[in-house]
């Protein structure tokens, strides 16, 4: 393999690792190790929240309100995909979350920046899998 493929699938790799690694904390009611992956000029898309949020200081109010409160069994990523251009990479995958018998699907969205030798997070979109529409 030549080198441009290696390093892809290096950077690929790697920012897939940083969000697995970050969610075990996240599913036992810590978000630090995901708000140490966000930028300063972070934006976000939740499901539960009406608006889009902008900035880490409203995503850091937002996590730190939920502190403890998130708390489930398990999660997988499902069929992760990274893709990358120079300084921008956009990983998204679908996230199952357990708890008991209780199952969440999302699609999840991150999109990465090459920030002085770091991946930091500049957005993130959650939606549900399989929304309720409001036509059915």
């Amino acid at each position: 393999l030549n080198k441009y493929i290696m390093d892809k699938r290096s950077i690929s790799e790697t920012i897939i690792a940083l969000e697995k690694e970050a969610m075990p904390a996240w599913i036992k009611g810590d978000p630090t190790p995901f708000l140490e992956l966000y930028s300063k000029d972070f934006s976000y898309f939740d499901p539960d929240q009406q608006l889009r949020l902008d900035g880490f200081d409203k995503i850091k109010e937002l996590y730190e309100s939920m502190r403890g409160t998130v708390l489930m069994d398990n999660f997988e990523m499902i069929n992760p995909l990274v893709q990358l251009s120079d300084s921008m990479a956009v990983l998204s995958y679908n996230l199952n979350i357990y708890l008991g018998e209780k199952l969440w699907e999302e699609n999840f969205t991150s999109v990465y920046r090459l920030e002085n030798d770091q991946w930091k997070v500049i957005h993130c979109h959650v939606s549900q899998t399989k929304p309720p529409t409001p036509w059915a």
